[in-house]
């Protein structure tokens, strides 16, 4: 999960027992008695008490001063770098596949959900862009085109034809899922918006074991320059609303997946005029699912006096995104490979 734009990770979730975030923030940051206690020095934002029980359940990690070693404060590089996970060709989610892959794999194996495939996908065996699972058709009239293609793959034996045959086998599946209504497990509720929709869609495919073995979505417009609250408040509330249904609703699926939330940066330490906040650096990572020694916060915090701050006054990097997403990959397969997915 993407979250584009520089999420604010000190209102996401608050340093409370640091009185530097207060002395910055005296009109936007989060107050004590209404942050949600995490462990005695952070608490999140109200808006993300949804998300409360995975922490408690010890399925939910937050990795906070954590980002990449770009200090351009510029959205476009910042999210290249750190979806190519370094200067490097393609994207560190490309050369995963790829590496775990090197026998080939399925049209569904890698998805964007999204109109266009993220540099992080870059790269990969293969990657399929979609909106939602209406969109994986060969229209309403393809049942012959289908039957075509099943006998002309049907009599060959190169790549071409088994790519084809996944193919077919996948939209197989998926018109199987669309024919039948999806009632999401455990009570979970999500919500219209896209990023919800987006998520319901990933947890449909994984149910359903149409080889699905990573995922992108994005939860983009965290630029808050100004009048940070009307801004990031909506976004919080859906991401808060669209992660801890796709928990509820996996159960116990979870065990076998993980969810990476991250931003490109996060922003400045010191509010401004307009009741923002200007492009920074450190911000914060949530990690969530099988695997996780959750609730609790990770990472060294820095403090936030004036002389440990970075540049103009922002919270430094103490903990590279890398550093968060190496292990999960080692966890998912990547083995040896993982030199091959971060060279550096």
């Amino acid at each position: 999960v993407f979250l584009r734009g520089g999420a604010d990770g000190l209102n996401l979730v608050a340093p409370l027992a640091d009185d530097g975030y207060y002395r910055a923030r005296p009109r936007i940051a989060i107050s004590k008695t209404a942050g949600i206690p995490l462990d005695g020095f952070y608490g999140l934002n109200p808006l993300l008490k949804a998300l409360e029980p995975a922490y408690q359940d010890g399925a939910l990690a937050i990795i906070h001063a954590a980002g990449s070693e770009d200090d351009t404060r510029s959205h476009f590089e910042a999210q290249d770098l750190m979806e190519h996970g370094g200067i490097t060709g393609g994207g560190w989610l490309g050369r995963f596949l790829r590496a775990k892959n090197q026998t080939g794999s399925g049209p569904l194996a890698a998805v964007a959900l999204g109109k266009s495939i993220p540099e992080c996908l870059r790269g990969s065996p293969a990657a399929t862009v979609l909106q939602s699972l209406d969109d994986f058709s060969l229209g309403s009239n393809g049942s012959g085109l289908t039957q075509s293609l099943a006998r002309l793959y049907g009599s060959q034996t190169d790549a071409l034809a088994n790519a084809g045959r996944d193919t077919l086998d996948a939209i197989r599946r998926v018109e199987q899922l669309r024919s039948t209504s999806y009632h999401a497990a455990h009570g979970a509720n999500y919500g219209r918006d896209d990023f919800s929709c987006g998520l319901l869609q990933i947890a449909r495919l994984i149910k359903a074991r149409v080889g699905l073995q990573a995922a992108s979505v994005d939860l983009g417009g965290w630029d808050s320059h100004f009048s940070q609250s009307l801004i990031m408040d909506p976004l919080i509330t859906q991401l808060a609303q669209g992660l801890s249904a796709f928990y509820q609703d996996l159960g116990p699926a979870m065990n076998q997946t993980t969810v990476v939330v991250m931003t490109e940066f996060g922003r400045r330490v010191e509010e401004n005029s307009a009741f923002g906040t200007d492009h920074g650096r450190g911000s914060v990572m949530f990690v969530m699912g099988g695997g996780i020694k959750g609730g609790r916060v990770l990472g060294k915090w820095p403090g936030l006096s004036r002389e440990v701050l970075e540049g103009p006054g922002d919270l430094p990097v103490t903990t590279n995104y890398r550093n968060v997403l190496a292990p999960i990959l080692q966890r998912h397969g990547a083995g040896e490979q993982l030199s091959q997915v971060f060279p550096e």
